[in-house]
């Protein structure tokens, strides 16, 4: 995903499907983009679809960020059980 914050792409990366502390499959998402010399970002997590922390985006682009992973939650989880299909071919 790349999505314009002002000038500044943001990048999406995710992780595969992990377990949170009650057992559930969630995937975790971080938001970035380069800002001067440092790098914004807002962390979430899909199915719940909520930005967990954040710095250097506003709390609107924050409900952006988490409209954005409400309406792609599907694909989100897709894309990371093949990253967590694959890992396992590695032993983790």
């Amino acid at each position: 995903m790349q999505k314009t914050g002002g000038d500044a792409p943001v990048n999406m990366t995710y992780s595969g499907v992990l377990r949170d502390k009650n057992g559930k499959q969630v995937v975790r998402v971080r938001f970035e983009r380069k800002k001067g010399r440092g790098t914004d970002f807002a962390e979430g997590v899909v199915p719940s679809c909520k930005i967990t922390g954040f710095q250097g985006f506003t709390a609107e682009e924050t409900k952006e960020l988490s409209k954005y992973l409400k309406e792609h939650t599907e694909d989100i989880i897709a894309k990371a059980k093949s990253i967590s299909s694959i890992t396992h071919l590695f032993g983790g």
